[in-house]
């Protein structure tokens, strides 16, 4: 199994566990369902009352897709399918808090799990970058959650710079996308304590405030999600262009990923 979940029964959190650290916890298919799987089986697990969502090992939290998946694409340009659309817990329909804990790189698909987190904890030596236009790709969703969290020109810097820059985890924190750093290999214990001071309180009155919250921007971010596929659909290289730009290198400071 590509995820670990292990359960506090004292506190009442779930550690949430990308476990692919030789692919740098990217998300196959199959993760991605396993994901969904276990944000629903929460749903029915009243004994857990928040949640940390972290990545195996300290290079990455996670980059994303995993550039080995096929995914296949209905023939039609107005339909797009995105196998991450679904990783998160918002997704899923589920109201606990979760609170992510980052160590390493974040990049590209891992914004799908930031963006429906209640707060990120970081490292200091976590970096957040999105790789899309490097390799011919529309950063849609991912731009979308960034613009909830980050003020607006610090996300088209971080998206449209690619991989030729990296965002600091000090300059995350300045801009909101980061709520707490810690020492390195802190991130996930900070994050622990943090859910543990949450799901002590009554659960009905915690799940309604990060309903609430959520709310604030919902409308927004539906309407702006909903041009995604088609924005994705028409300034997307062709998958086959995209392949070539990833294993060159793209050069030009680009970082290999894997």
């Amino acid at each position: 199994m590509s995820i670990r979940v292990e359960t506090d029964k004292d506190t009442g959190v779930a550690l949430v566990t990308l476990d692919r650290p030789g692919r740098h916890n990217a998300i196959d298919l199959a993760m991605a369902e396993e994901l969904g799987r276990v944000w629903r089986g929460f749903r029915y697990d009243d004994s857990v009352r928040a949640a940390v969502v972290t990545g195996a090992g300290t290079r990455a939290f996670c980059t994303g897709i995993d550039r080995g998946a096929e995914v296949p694409q209905p023939s039609s340009p107005y339909s797009v399918d995105d196998p991450l659309i679904a990783i998160g817990p918002k997704a899923n329909d589920l109201w606990i808090p979760v609170i992510a804990a980052v160590e390493g790189m974040a990049c590209g698909g891992a914004f799908y799990l930031l963006g429906e987190s209640e707060f990120v904890v970081a490292s200091r030596e976590a970096t957040f970058f999105d790789p899309h236009t490097t390799y011919g790709m529309v950063s849609a969703y991912e731009s979308v959650y960034l613009a909830q969290r980050m003020p607006p020109g610090e996300v088209a810097r971080l998206a449209l710079m690619g991989t030729a820059e990296r965002t600091s985890a000090r300059r995350a924190y300045e801009t909101g996308l980061v709520s707490e750093l810690t020492e390195p290999g802190g991130a996930a214990a900070a994050a622990l304590r943090a859910a543990a001071v949450v799901a002590a309180y009554p659960a009905d009155a915690v799940q309604g405030t990060v309903r609430a919250v959520w709310s604030a921007t919902e409308a927004a971010r539906t309407q702006a999600l909903a041009h995604a596929p088609h924005l994705i659909a028409l300034g997307n290289l062709p998958p086959e262009r995209q392949a070539e730009l990833f294993t060159s290198g793209r050069g030009r400071g680009g970082y290999r990923l894997r």
